[in-house]
């Protein structure tokens, strides 16, 4: 790498940061079952200090996303939460409501022709975007598992009013620096219709709610051979693209660490960014979290390793020659223009992304670093006995 483009790396990654969900420190599993881990956190001072940990780590993660119904007990004053966040170095990032969990919802949320579910649904939204405030964060984060299982039992127009008019009461409740994030997904867990299955659902239900409303993407949220960075352009371009959850998929669903399958992938989404970026000279405001439930690889080596991947494939974006792009496309050269991504995508970063973290004194392998650091062993000893202390047993809770 020559010096422009060590220049190029490091701009990249002094503006990219990413954040980390609690959910991703706790035990986690599928619908068939949960395999325990001794370090996993116990409760939200647990995730709290997992979280500053991959943050002083990398440098990059210093928000930490929140579950309310995992994350804030009914007792428990968020601003106190927010302090100790406060205390380890690390913001409270998007907060994530939750309306698919409990009984209540089995025939959906927002989309449930039960007026008192729907009342509920709206009310732990609303109690949500309460603690946004009270926590100082900026984004709410929306996922609904709406949706039916059979032909004919759902009336899917009345469904999409529903979603629609909710979330306009939800929007004129918040801030005007605040914003939603409408996140979808084709199916799971019902499977044959979801209220919010793809992005141009997303899009439609996000421009009627007005501007505080934008699209989520989650990278594991598509059907098989999605074209995913085709989506990021349209949103980019229609200027209603909030933020990514990153993971990666090997079949349907979501949950493989990014860039684990397809890392060629997450490179071309970067890419349209920073074309995007190019051709506008504006630079979109984009919330960049993991979303991941580690079930089997260590959970903080699981999230360094995430963020690491996120730091090279951005850092290899940031190399594409925009303007020599741009110019074999104008002329059809798709040879030329396709290398154009491929030298970029195939240069070694890493040696520059070392030399970037040596500069911020930062350890230059981070997830050597943690390893060394004996942090891992001594919270699973501490939990574990902790546990027991507790009585807890079997299946642990996502919180």
């Amino acid at each position: 790498m020559n010096s422009e483009q060590i220049d190029k790396v490091f701009a990249a990654l002094n503006e990219f940061q990413i954040e980390t969900p609690s959910w991703g420190f706790a035990d986690t599993g599928t619908r068939f079952g949960k395999f325990l881990q001794d370090g996993a956190a116990i409760d939200i001072n647990d995730k709290l200090s997992d979280a500053a940990q991959v943050h002083q780590l990398t440098g990059c993660c210093p928000s930490m996303a929140v579950h309310v119904l995992w994350d804030f007990k009914e007792s428990q004053d968020p601003l106190s939460v927010k302090r100790a966040a406060e205390k380890l170095g690390l913001k409270l990032g998007a907060v994530n409501p939750n309306i698919f969990q409990d009984q209540i919802y089995k025939y959906g949320s927002l989309c449930n022709r039960d007026v008192i579910a729907r009342k509920a649904a709206l009310t732990h939204i609303l109690d949500s975007v309460k603690i946004a405030k009270q926590i100082s964060s900026r984004y709410l984060s929306l996922w609904f598992a709406d949706g039916s299982n059979y032909p004919g039992q759902a009336n899917i127009r009345w469904r999409k009013n529903a979603i629609t008019e909710s979330l306009q009461d939800v929007a004129a409740a918040m801030d005007s620096d605040q914003v939603m994030l409408v996140e979808y997904k084709p199916f799971e867990p019902t499977f044959y219709h979801t209220d919010l299955a793809d992005w141009g659902m997303s899009y439609v239900v996000s421009k009627a709610v007005g501007p505080k409303a934008k699209v989520l993407v989650d990278t594991g949220h598509h059907y098989q051979a999605q074209n995913i960075e085709q989506i990021v352009a349209w949103l980019l371009d229609e200027e209603v693209l909030g933020g990514f959850h990153f993971n990666d998929r090997r079949y349907a669903d979501d949950d493989l660490t990014l860039g684990s399958i397809d890392p060629y992938q997450i490179f071309r989404i970067f890419n349209e960014i920073f074309f995007y970026r190019w051709e506008t000279g504006r630079r979109p405001e984009i919330a960049y979290m993991i979303d991941q439930s580690h079930n089997d690889k260590p959970k903080i080596e699981a999230t360094i390793q995430t963020v690491c991947t996120a730091q090279e494939l951005y850092a290899k974006a940031a190399l594409v020659e925009h303007s020599e792009l741009a110019k074999h496309q104008e002329s059809n050269s798709e040879i030329d223009a396709e290398e154009s991504l491929r030298e970029a995508f195939f240069t070694d970063v890493r040696p520059a992304l070392s030399e970037w973290r040596k500069n911020r004194r930062l350890a230059p392998d981070p997830l050597r670093a943690f390893r060394e650091s004996g942090y891992a062993a001594r919270t699973a000893k501490e939990r574990k006995e902790r546990r027991i202390a507790l009585g807890i047993r079997g299946e642990s809770s996502y919180a």
